[in-house]
């Protein structure tokens, strides 16, 4: 997805029908452009058509842009990943792989979202809306943990964090290796979700998770 638009050559006044969106905008379009540090704050009031001195109205310099694009970020990436969860219907493996699918398929789509979120070096506190939004992201990897381990005997459940950390690991690997949309793209003799479902497979039939998990060993 492009944010890009075209911006008049000139900057105008403060007065704009709504600065702080567009400075987002502006920024999304740079980061897909230039990565998340690769611009500065009087780049972005330039593309928002506005004068370098009229974003300090909202932002107090560059990182706190940064941070609230992060913001943004991770509220569309918790509503996708809760989407595609959907309350672990209509059971929790299959609901599993299609968060995975959903995680690549966000990474894919919303590079510059992406690269503001983990790329771009963003302290989580650097707001505490920031803070909340990311930690409402992770609580939805953690739940899907919880519901997995839910279906092993008591004595064989890993800690949930745990398995939430590995999970995040692997699937943020895999969209960073092979599921981006330019050209740091690896490439792999499959698709990146059939990659990360294989991965998800092996390592939930190490748990002793999913049809064909390995059995106890006897003794």
């Amino acid at each position: 997805m492009s944010w890009k638009r075209d911006r008049p050559e000139t900057p105008r006044g403060y007065h704009h029908g709504n600065l702080k969106e567009e400075l987002v905008r502006a920024a999304l379009g740079l980061i897909g452009e230039k990565g998340p540090n690769g611009f500065t704050f009087a780049e972005a009031a330039r593309l928002a058509g506005v004068s370098p001195a009229a974003p300090y109205r909202h932002f107090r310099d560059r990182d706190e842009l940064l941070a609230d694009v992060a913001t943004r970020g991770f509220q569309a990436f918790e509503a996708a990943l809760s989407h595609a969860w959907d309350q672990g219907r209509p059971d929790p493996e299959t609901a599993f792989h299609r968060l995975g699918r959903a995680y690549l398929a966000f990474a894919h789509d919303e590079p510059a979202y992406y690269s503001a979120m983990f790329e771009a070096g963003v302290p989580l506190d650097a707001s505490s809306e920031l803070r909340e939004a990311a930690d409402r992201a992770f609580a939805g990897l953690r739940q899907a943990a919880e519901a997995l381990i839910a279906r092993l005997p008591q004595n064989k459940r890993p800690p949930a964090l745990m398995m939430a950390l590995h999970i995040w690991a692997m699937s943020h690997g895999i969209a960073a290796l092979f599921g981006r949309a330019d050209g740091g793209r690896r490439p792999l003799p499959m698709s990146a979700a059939e990659l990360l479902e294989a991965g998800m497979l092996i390592y939930l039939q190490g748990l002793g998770i999913g049809p064909e998990a390995a059995p106890p060993p006897a003794g």
